[in-house]
């Protein structure tokens, strides 16, 4: 069987890794592996080729995608899909992996459905909102990355006793924002999926600095809460502190993949690829620690939630 390989949406680390698995276990089980350069815009232009060994050989260290990605709005036209399945028929590619988050998945779902092909979908997202997946690639290296940043803040908090508000990622899920903010120590935390109290955190944080208890305040903010400049404005007028605001942005994305990401890598496409020998199409994701292959319909129909246990633990920064 041959079989190709394509990135789509915004990179993260861990997708070098998997594409290594890619070509490693595709040759071990006999496929024919092709690579699909720069996501659906490539598959519609025909970028396609044979992937080697040689390709692979040291990109494990390597953020981001080797094949490229991108967005595409012409997939969403059946004769832009119909073109993308005959370059894939020119090659004879029967099956194809995509690695990205629920939009790939869906482009796939219906093109899969269109034409005569299988596909397997592996969370690929920083923002870890594939609803069925208890985690998805790029996230131990994106909160490693905001960790580092909000330890580096917190030293030139303390020295002017100011207050920090650090924006990241996640779009409308919360979780990269409510891990980081329980691992750096931060004093408040807000995103999407809660509700929050200021008037009750700023009785605190004013007690607690008033006191001599606390120097500085860090306030991690999920981008998908659309708070970053009430939360500013908040700790300038209602707490008295004087404040600055950090945007961490697309530096979240890059860097070099963390130990947990290059494994997970290893783990998805290999049952990925397992999955696709048996005739299965669907999305790999990790639930309580196992690595299982759902049906499109099954993993679209997951409910949509945070672990609670984390949200617990982050509850006072909330309330």
């Amino acid at each position: 069987m041959r079989i190709g390989l394509v990135c789509s949406g915004g990179d993260c680390a861990g997708m070098n890794p998997a594409t290594k698995k890619f070509v490693e276990y595709s040759l071990e089980l006999s496929y024919e592996p092709y690579f699909i350069r720069e996501g659906l815009e490539g598959l519609i232009e025909g970028k396609i080729e044979p992937a080697t060994l040689k390709e692979v050989s040291g990109i494990l260290h390597k953020g981001g995608t080797i094949l490229q990605s991108s967005r595409s709005k012409r997939f969403f036209d059946p004769a832009f899909r119909l073109q993308a399945y005959q370059n894939l028929q020119r090659h004879s590619i029967e099956a194809l992996v995509t690695l990205g988050g629920d939009g790939s998945f869906r482009a796939m779902e219906v093109l899969a459905k269109e034409h005569s092909l299988l596909y397997a979908g592996i969370p690929a997202t920083i923002d870890n909102d594939i609803r069925a997946s208890d985690y998805a690639l790029g996230v131990d290296s994106a909160l490693n990355v905001i960790l580092e940043s909000t330890d580096r803040l917190r030293d030139t908090a303390e020295s002017f006793r100011r207050a920090f508000v650090v924006e990241v990622m996640g779009r409308g899920c919360g979780y990269l924002a409510l891990a980081s903010a329980i691992a750096c120590g931060a004093e408040v935390c807000i995103i999407p999926e809660m509700g929050y109290s200021l008037q009750s955190l700023g009785a605190r944080l004013k007690e607690e600095l008033g006191t001599g208890k606390r120097r500085y305040v860090l306030a991690i903010v999920s981008e998908g809460a659309k708070a970053s400049s009430e939360v500013v404005s908040w700790l300038k007028e209602e707490v008295g502190i004087e404040t600055r605001i950090t945007i961490l942005g697309h530096v979240q994305r890059g860097g070099s993949p963390s130990v947990y990401d290059r494994l997970m890598g290893f783990r998805f496409m290999q049952k990925a690829l397992d999955s696709l020998s048996l005739g299965k199409s669907g999305v790999v994701v990790l639930r309580e620690g196992r690595v299982e292959f759902l049906s499109s319909q099954e993993a679209s129909s997951a409910p949509a939630s945070l672990p609670l246990d984390m949200v617990r633990l982050a509850s006072r920064l909330m309330f």
